[in-house]
């Protein structure tokens, strides 16, 4: 599909600097940003140049008056993920896979605790409709579900009689409360986050039915399927690939909650860059756009990426770091949380997240 005209490579890789060279006013203020208790990256002057517009599509999710906010960085994590918003709790729920361990990041004070430890290496999360955590589990390889009472209930563990690989992202359908997760094969590939094994079954996608619990794979046409997301109708579902080669986001209709008629929603491939880049986490908003995380390819391009509903990337939010996921949560639904590899950030946008 055709693409709009995009800032060339050396404009983009530029945004970073020159926003931090303007903020710096002095020595106190480079000292600033190196505190780690200190915001970041410093003063920024409005509009936030970290939020870029590629297409005048995007101009009516920006806020003017905003930045891209660091709500917490800890020199000692190592790979964050899986964020999930608490309406009730006002708190926000990541990982840090290799760490073994679940956060909390609470609104009221900005305070971070741990949630869970050890996790299971826990990757993905999301809040059912009655507000119970679910979770993936790249150690044990499954997904669980905590209750109200604390204690934990798996839901899914193997298929067919063979053990998942390491399930990673996961939604819950919004009317019939089905649970749908992705299983690549990360958490048994390396030590780092889970153990090393032979893979059973291939890379996947799979739905749990909310009443019987039967599991059924909904597709393996998939290079290694990574974040997933429903359009806002509940018609589209979007999956991430991050297979190799692979630099792209799937999509299919979803039918009586099987999948059919599968291809290419977008490439992250972007203009004025040589390297293809790869989507994570991936969120819906109200009017269909697709909200990615983008990485591995370096300062200009890694961040978010925004897609309208045709597959058309239309804005970015540039970060320092490596961010593999997001969602939206705050009192509106207004407010985008981004896990990055050491830091956890924040961008209030006009934008409301699908659910």
């Amino acid at each position: 599909m055709s693409q709009p005209a995009l800032p060339r490579r050396s404009l983009l890789t530029g945004i970073a600097a020159t926003c931090v060279a303007a903020s710096i006013t002095g020595p106190q203020d480079a000292q600033a940003m190196n505190d780690t208790t200190a915001p970041w990256p410093g003063t920024v002057r409005y509009p936030d140049p970290r939020v870029v517009t590629l297409d005048e599509r995007f101009d009516k999710y920006k806020l003017g008056n905003t930045s891209v906010q660091r709500l917490y960085f800890n020199p000692k994590a190592l790979w964050h993920e899986g964020c999930a918003w608490n309406s009730v709790g006002r708190y926000l729920v990541f990982s840090d896979v290799p760490a073994d361990s679940l956060h909390r990041w609470v609104e009221d004070d900005d305070r971070v605790t741990i949630f869970k430890k050890p996790s299971g290496n826990a990757n993905g999360n999301t809040f059912d409709y009655d507000g119970r955590l679910l979770t993936c589990q790249h150690g044990p390889r499954r997904v669980i579900r905590h209750e109200h009472d604390g204690s934990t209930q798996i839901i899914a563990e193997r298929y067919e009689g063979k053990r998942l690989n390491s399930p990673n992202d996961i939604v819950v359908h919004r009317e019939d409360k089905s649970i749908w997760f992705t299983d690549p094969g990360y958490g048994i590939r390396k030590n780092y986050t889970g153990t090393p094994a032979k893979a059973e079954l291939p890379e996947s996608v799979y739905r749990v039915d909310a009443q019987s619990g039967i599991i059924t794979k909904v597709t393996d046409e998939i290079g290694t399927p990574n974040g997933l997301c429903f359009s806002p109708d509940l018609t589209k579902l979007y999956v991430a690939d991050t297979g190799e080669g692979a630099h792209s986001i799937r999509v299919w209709d979803v039918d009586a909650g099987r999948l059919k008629n599968g291809r290419q929603f977008a490439s992250m491939k972007m203009d004025g860059f040589e390297k293809a880049g790869k989507a994570d986490g991936i969120r819906a908003d109200i009017h269909g756009n697709i909200w990615s995380t983008a990485g591995w390819v370096g300062e200009g391009y890694d961040g978010i990426h925004i897609f309208a509903p045709n597959g058309d990337r239309i804005g970015q939010i540039i970060l320092p770091e490596i961010c593999a996921n997001l969602c939206f949560g705050g009192a509106k639904r207004n407010r985008l949380f981004m896990a990055a590899s050491q830091s956890l950030y924040a961008l209030y946008t006009e934008a409301i997240g699908a659910y």
